[in-house]
């Protein structure tokens, strides 16, 4: 039997195509997950009934901080606990896709001689991934332009690995969900997993006016839910959806979104118009913003920055991205965007020898 081991965590864009790629796979791989030992990755993983393995994971940071001492300790013992459960294991392939906890677990497989396997989702890639590359032997991107951060030779440009499940929800059990209606348009609100404090406060403060012409699904973050509002018409708010998430994006027209790569290219497979509203560079290292240039420079998004984020600037956006739909949609349906979980799980299986 063929054996995997998947790594990725931190933020649920470093575990949904893992998950896609994982659903994709036959009977005759045995896979297993390293993660965290509290991140979100451990609930996603764990709720599909895969073997998981937490280990410590230590924050790799750009900036001064008296953390990055202690966590170059805890760097190096989730190194020896990931080499341990590597050794046990014996899995023919480790397929990354980044997040903190990923380093020490490429660096013990490649320790190992056990060939990894890097996936990059943004425009330039991350910290954790530009130092994981120096211990993969196959690289896979979802933009064309990240493809010059890594080796030619053994670099493909895939796109980003979408989960079938996204394909197979139905618009009257969202509808049923939601308690909506047929006859209004509905506007997703999507901050990422954590949730968008920003937007969610831009959302609430326009929601008396998007509410008259539109239903808003508003998916917050943990935490973030508003009682006050709960039972409002035409308005329905959620902390974090997972099973029912195909249901809701088939009943969306629009959606307001984050400029995560994962969840743009997911809107775009399902040739949802976007309106991205990246995460600003003072708090990231920009790789939404690059992302979201690229959307709109395609014509699949518009795009909002945070520093002029208001609720005039909001109802203006949506607005303008509702009226022009028809040619987000048709320029989406063109894009010919690649099947990215077929050709890595073709790949993996044509590499790996049992």
């Amino acid at each position: 039997m063929k054996k995997v081991i998947f790594t990725g965590g931190g933020s649920a864009g470093h575990v949904t195509p893992n998950l896609a790629i994982m659903q994709a796979l036959d009977e005759s791989w045995d896979i297993a997950y390293i993660g965290s030992h509290e991140g979100i990755e451990k609930e996603l993983i764990e709720k599909n009934a895969v073997r998981y393995y937490g280990i410590a994971s230590g924050k790799l940071r750009r900036y001064m901080d008296r953390k990055n001492f202690t966590d170059l300790f805890r760097v190096a013992k989730g190194f020896f606990q990931a080499r341990k459960i590597l050794k046990r294991e014996k899995p023919h392939v480790v397929f990354s896709k980044g997040g903190f906890v990923t380093v020490p677990v490429v660096a013990a497989a490649s320790s190992l001689g056990i060939p990894v396997h890097l996936h990059e989702s943004d425009f330039t890639p991350g910290l954790a991934n530009r130092l994981a590359k120096h211990f993969a032997k196959t690289f896979y991107t979802s933009f064309a332009e990240t493809a010059a951060y890594f080796p030619e030779s053994s670099t493909t440009v895939v796109g980003s690995p979408i989960r079938p499940d996204l394909f197979t929800g139905t618009r009257q059990q969202g509808l049923h969900l939601t308690h909506f209606s047929r006859e209004r348009p509905t506007l997703l609100v999507m901050g990422g997993s954590l949730g968008a404090s920003k937007i969610n406060e831009a959302i609430r403060e326009a929601l008396d006016s998007l509410t008259q012409t539109y239903q808003v699904i508003h998916i917050c973050g943990k935490g973030n839910v508003d009682p006050t509002l709960q039972g409002k018409r035409g308005y329905q708010q959620y902390e974090y959806v997972h099973e029912d998430l195909s249901h809701l994006l088939q009943m969306t027209d629009l959606v307001v979104t984050r400029g995560g790569s994962n969840a743009i290219f997911e809107f775009l497979a399902l040739h949802i118009p976007m309106l991205i509203i990246p995460l600003p560079k003072s708090q990231s290292r920009g790789d939404q913003i690059l992302n979201a240039q690229s959307f709109v420079k395609n014509g699949y998004a518009s795009m909002l920055e945070e520093e002029y984020l208001t609720t005039d600037s909001l109802m203006k956006e949506i607005h303008s991205l509702y009226d022009n739909r028809q040619l987000f949609i048709e320029t989406m349906n063109a894009s010919g965007a690649s099947d990215a979980v077929s050709r890595i799980v073709e790949d993996l299986q044509a590499r790996v020898q049992t």
